[in-house]
């Protein structure tokens, strides 16, 4: 059996290596969406964002709705940070999608490097084959 020897200074290396990894994500990322029918190609997104660098010097500051094509429908802007609620689930109200696109994408932003990070792509309820 063979016994490895770890010197504190080269754990904490390691350990920081560690941090300094998770420090480095530029953009929120979406863990979640809800979408509800609100008329007639009309929808209320619910979109919950993951943003661990929230602080108020630097925060995820918008979400946004992508057609297929990179057509952007609609766009929900924060305001503060939500350093205190993660994840945090936020509202986009009554966004206009032209009949035929079945599925869009939601996509963060962040206040420093703008959008990126993970995006959710979702069906629109009534638009999918089989919907009722």
């Amino acid at each position: 059996m063979r016994t490895f020897k770890v010197s504190l200074a080269a754990l904490a290396l390691l350990l920081t290596g560690s941090v300094l990894a998770a420090d480095i994500q530029r953009f929120p990322d979406v863990i979640g969406v809800e979408v509800d029918r609100a008329g007639e190609n009309r929808f209320h997104f619910d979109a919950t964002l993951s943003s661990p660098y929230d602080s108020p010097s630097r925060y995820a500051d918008a979400f946004r709705v992508l057609g297929p094509d990179g057509e952007e429908y609609g766009v929900r802007e924060l305001l503060h940070d939500h350093a205190n609620e993660q994840p945090f689930t936020r509202r986009l109200s009554s966004v206009a999608i032209p009949a035929g696109v079945e599925r869009v994408t939601v996509q963060g932003r962040d206040q420093e490097h703008g959008y990126g990070g993970r995006t959710l792509t979702v069906a629109l309820p009534g638009r999918q084959v089989g919907d009722q």
